[in-house]
């Protein structure tokens, strides 16, 4: 595995050490020694990419309700980081362009996963990759990001956007369970890659998946028991919430 793909690749930026999906996680990443990190990105109403998994703020901010109608002046003001801890008390989401601020900086790899509102995929996939060009062709010495999303509708988008802009982003579709269509949408996707959850994958998805010409990274990895028999084994990466289970595998 060369430095473009580490295998250690921090889970929501910094895992279970910082709130997810904030510049507080990203730091902690950092400090902890991770080269590569994982966020979700959606869209606000306003058309800003930033990061939240859920579709709610309830569980991760102090607002409530759908986050699609927020506009990204009012978002920066909510609390992201006390459901966390009280020490990231008023700590604020972070919007993709602090994200790539950030790669850009400490020159480290992104898996930057599609994570749109509903009914989004497709103008959440189009925005990601206009500005993941654009910040590309200004970064040529930062590692390019990988694009991945669970919404077929989502990597398909993508694919297309970058095919019409003639320009080269990996992709990696990601299955909760994997199956050998799953293989195939990732091949008619002309991905890198396929992400799938850690327990689905035996000696024979490995086999397959390489063959296939693919890579296969592990979701979320947090034992050192499974990480090592997953590495071992043969898989290309693994995310991860605990920062310090590269010390102990």
């Amino acid at each position: 595995m060369n430095d473009l793909f580490p295998r250690w690749i921090a889970h929501r930026g910094g895992g279970d050490a910082a709130p997810e999906n904030t510049m507080a996680a990203f730091q902690a990443g950092l400090k902890a020694g991770f080269k590569a990190f994982e966020c979700d990105v959606k869209r606000s109403a306003d058309g800003v990419l930033w990061l939240l998994h859920d579709d709610t703020l309830d569980r991760t901010t102090d607002a409530r309700g759908p986050a699609a109608p927020w506009r990204w002046e009012n978002l920066q003001c909510v609390d992201a980081g006390s459901w966390h801890s009280p020490r990231y008390k008023g700590e604020p989401p972070a919007s993709l362009d602090d994200v790539l601020a950030f790669a850009a900086q400490h020159r480290v790899w992104l898996n930057l996963e599609i994570k749109p509102s509903p009914c989004d995929d497709i103008g959440t996939a189009e925005a990601l990759v206009a500005r993941v060009v654009q910040w590309r062709t200004q970064h040529a010495d930062v590692p390019v990001p990988l694009l991945s999303s669970f919404s077929l509708a989502a990597m398909q988008a993508a694919r297309a956007a970058l095919d019409t802009q003639r320009f080269d982003v990996p992709l990696a579709l990601l299955v909760e369970t994997y199956t050998e269509d799953a293989l195939q949408q990732a091949l008619d996707l002309r991905a890198e890659g396929l992400h799938t959850e850690w327990r689905q994958i035996t000696p024979e998805v490995i086999a397959a998946t390489h063959a296939a010409g693919l890579r296969l990274r592990a979701y979320t990895v947090n034992t050192p028991e499974a990480a090592a028999t997953l590495l071992a084994g043969g898989v290309d990466g693994v995310f991860t919430d605990r920062l310090d289970l590269p010390t102990r595998v």
